[in-house]
Parts: C-alpha cells; sequence; structure tokens
C-alpha cells in the first residue's frame, strides 16, 4: 500500500492520507491477525471479566493514597523552552513527557539542549518514541533510532515509551504483529543500555490489544492513550462504559493478561478546543468550550485516581493552540482555564487520601483526606442539584481555588467542580 507520511504542523499528529477504501482492503489483507487476537481474548475473557467484577466492586469503596500521580506532556519550543519550564514549575508538577519521532533523529541536539534544562530543574522525564510506516518497512532504521537515543539519554531518562497510537494507521503500523516488530528489539538495547520501558500505548478504548502484547513484551509499566473526548464529560457512556468502568475492564485486562504485576499508566488524554480551526486535533463533536475543558480535566483526573487504578496521568499538552492548557498563538501567551483548574487540584490533591465516594443520584461526591483536613470535590454530569451535608462546611472554593459564598451544611452542586471543606 501506498501509504505517504505527511505530517499535520498544527495538530501535533500525522495527516490520515490513506482513502477510507484503501485502508479497509488492507484491514481485510490483516484480517488473520484479527481473528488470532480473537482467539486470544476469548480464552481469557471468563479470568479477565471475573477480575473486572472484582475491581468494580471494591473501586471507591477502599482508600486510595495520591501520591504523584500528575505530570504534563511537554515539547521544546523555540527560544522560548526556559518559558514551557517556569509554566511547568507553576503547575506543581514535576513529571514530564516529551515525544521524540523518529523522523526527527537529526534534531537530537535540540532535545538533548531541552532535557539538560529540565533536569537542572528537578523534572523527572520520560520520552515516547514516536514511529511511522518507514521504520516498520526498514527494521534497521528503527533500530538505529532506538540505540541514538538510548545511548545519548539512558542516563537522564526515567523511562521510554515504546510506539505511539499504534492502533490507528495513520501513524504507520497496521496491526499488533507489525508492533511487536518494533517493541521486541527496544528490550534487548534496554538491557544493553539498562533503561526503563513503557508501553504499548495503544490509544482509546481497544483492550483486546493488550493480552497479545503484554505477554511478549515486558514493560516495566503498561501505558495507555485512554481519551473519552468522543463522548463529551468523561462520565458519559461508550457502549456502556464510562470512564471509571473502562479503568476498571483495562486494569483487569492488564492484571489478567500476564503474571507480571504492573502499573498502569495513562500517557496521553485530553479534550480538543472548539474554535482553534487546523489547530485542533479532531473535528465537530470531540471538540469543547475551554471551560468544559477546564471540568472534564478535574473530573477525569479525579475518577481515575479514585479508582485505585491508575499511578500516573499525562496531560497533552502544557502548551498547543488546539487542546493545550496555554494558547500560544500570539506572543503573549495566554494561560486557558484548564492551566489553573490542574494548578489548583495539585495543591489539594497531591498527598491526600481518597476515603470514599457519596452515593447520589445525581451528584459525583468524593472524599479526601490531606494532613487534618476533610474536604469533597463534587460536580453534577449535567445540570445542577441542592446537597446538604452530614458535617458543617468550614469553607467552599471553585475550580480554580476562589473562594465562593455557602450554608452551614448546604451547597448547589453543578457541572464546575467544587471542593468542599468540612468540620
Amino acid at each position: 500500500m501506498s501509504f505517504e507520511f505527511r505530517w499535520n504542523i498544527y495538530a501535533d499528529q500525522p495527516h490520515n492520507v490513506a482513502l477510507r477504501k484503501e485502508r479497509l482492503r488492507h484491514h481485510l489483507k490483516y484480517a488473520g491477525s484479527y481473528f488470532g487476537l480473537l482467539a486470544s481474548n476469548i480464552h481469557r475473557a471468563v479470568p479477565v471479566l471475573s477480575l473486572y467484577r472484582q475491581y468494580r466492586k471494591k473501586m471507591f469503596r477502599e482508600q486510595v493514597r495520591i501520591d504523584g500521580p500528575f505530570a504534563l506532556s511537554i515539547s521544546p519550543a523555540k527560544e522560548r523552552s526556559e518559558e514551557v519550564l517556569e509554566c511547568l514549575k507553576e503547575t506543581g508538577i514535576r513529571k514530564s513527557l516529551v515525544r521524540i519521532p523518529s523522523w526527527e533523529v537529526d534534531k537530537l541536539d535540540v532535545f538533548e539542549k531541552f532535557f539538560s534544562l529540565l533536569s537542572e530543574n528537578g523534572i523527572e522525564l520520560t520520552i515516547a518514541l514516536l514511529q511511522n510506516r518507514d521504520d516498520v518497512l526498514n527494521p534497521a532504521r528503527w533500530q538505529h533510532f532506538l540505540e541514538d537515543v538510548f545511548s545519548r539519554f539512558g542516563r537522564n531518562v526515567s523511562f521510554f515509551e515504546i510506539g505511539h497510537a499504534w492502533n490507528r494507521t495513520k501513524w504507520g503500523v497496521w496491526d499488533y504483529r507489525e508492533y511487536l516488530k518494533l517493541a521486541r528489539p527496544a528490550v534487548s538495547l534496554a538491557e544493553k543500555y539498562g533503561v526503563k520501558l513503557v508501553g504499548p500505548a495503544v490509544i482509546d478504548f481497544e483492550f483486546h490489544l493488550y493480552p497479545a502484547v503484554l505477554n511478549a513484551v515486558p514493560f516495566e509499566k503498561v501505558s495507555s492513550l485512554l481519551y473519552v473526548d468522543r463522548v463529551g464529560a468523561p462520565e458519559n457512556k461508550q457502549f456502556g462504559w464510562d470512564a471509571s468502568r473502562k479503568l476498571a475492564l483495562l486494569k483487569a485486562v492488564i492484571d489478567g493478561s500476564s503474571r507480571l504485576e504492573r502499573d498502569l499508566w495513562i500517557t496521553e488524554v485530553n479534550w480538543p478546543l472548539k474554535g482553534t480551526g487546523k489547530y485542533s486535533p479532531a473535528s465537530g463533536k470531540p471538540n469543547v468550550s475551554e471551560e468544559e475543558q477546564a471540568n472534564y480535566l478535574v473530573r477525569y483526573y479525579i475518577l481515575c485516581l479514585a479508582s485505585g487504578f491508575v499511578e500516573r496521568i499525562y496531560w497533552w499538552q502544557l502548551v498547543a493552540p488546539g487542546y493545550g492548557l496555554i494558547d500560544n498563538r500570539k506572543k503573549e501567551w495566554r494561560k486557558r482555564p484548564g492551566f489553573y483548574a490542574l494548578k489548583f487540584m495539585v495543591t489539594l490533591i497531591e498527598e491526600s487520601t481518597f476515603t470514599g465516594k457519596v452515593a447520589h443520584p445525581q451528584a459525583m461526591i468524593f472524599s479526601f483526606r490531606r494532613n487534618t483536613e476533610d474536604f469533597s470535590v463534587c460536580w453534577t454530569g449535567s445540570g445542577e442539584c441542592d446537597y446538604s451535608f452530614s458535617r458543617r462546611i468550614i469553607r467552599v472554593l471553585n475550580r480554580d481555588g476562589e473562594e465562593i459564598p455557602f450554608h452551614d451544611t448546604h451547597i448547589k452542586i453543578d457541572q464546575s467542580p467544587k471542593y468542599v471543606f468540612l468540620a
């Protein structure tokens, strides 16, 4: 198949240049691998679903210590990388992820300068290694790329994520066996250079791809690009599954796929923004307002972290016109509502303990304790409702940390998360 690779510099992703009819024809060509995956998943279905039921029963019912889950993806910026660093530091987050595309191997000097800046400021770094079709067709090219990156950055980088969103054909991989041809060489090279691997970086709700890959590649951490933007709010359902149910299922698939116990990282998530035109990575329904993005960001993090199934979540990304927390289209960068929402959430939720969820027909009410303070994070999926706490309210802060008025035990809950501190 002729699959010209063209990079969309505005949305930070490849153009989908293959016609739908041509993609369908080649999916049919790879039908054998799909049937192999089906057989593999049917074999594991009973133990995985049994684990899923166990995880669903305990989800939101057990205490969860929130220790270092907040992370941000960033990119070097021409003559403004120090500004990127300062904005990252302002959020209070000290874990970062930077993409290195295989086709930018000639720019490793630029990345090295940026990485040195991060290291000097105590920022932990994970590198995501991006592939295209040429890497699949020319394995030596990909292996040379891996060796270049591992040998150059291995001493100062915590983890390397192998491959990216390979279950989307625009990223150049046509089935899981082709992905394994990219991932397996990384294992021996990782041993050679003493680096740790993350993967398989599957995007969206396609969990059937994990068992075959996880049994073939001993990743240190299991990663997922768990987007839910296609259904809007994180509480909305896709085929009956909302974000928290997807997490429970994914964790069950991971734990039921192999004998290795591995932590789960979400290495990419965001909601694209309305009105950003060519800078948006999606069209139509997934695009939301800046206020909605900020609300969904907080709600997604709380749902995921309170589940106890996710060790770390990277928001993609800090600076980007079409989806980032900062709009850099003008000389004066503008911090969006999501920036302030994330910054304030980090100050409260980091090093706290999730203690339970209140059962309510409309509102989501999650309880936390930090040091000696008890507080709840609450919102509705739609509309608003009144709620009376059983304890006296001391203060109420909005999503961005501003004080708002309240009654003695009573507040109005809406779609924007609130932090309610209790006596």
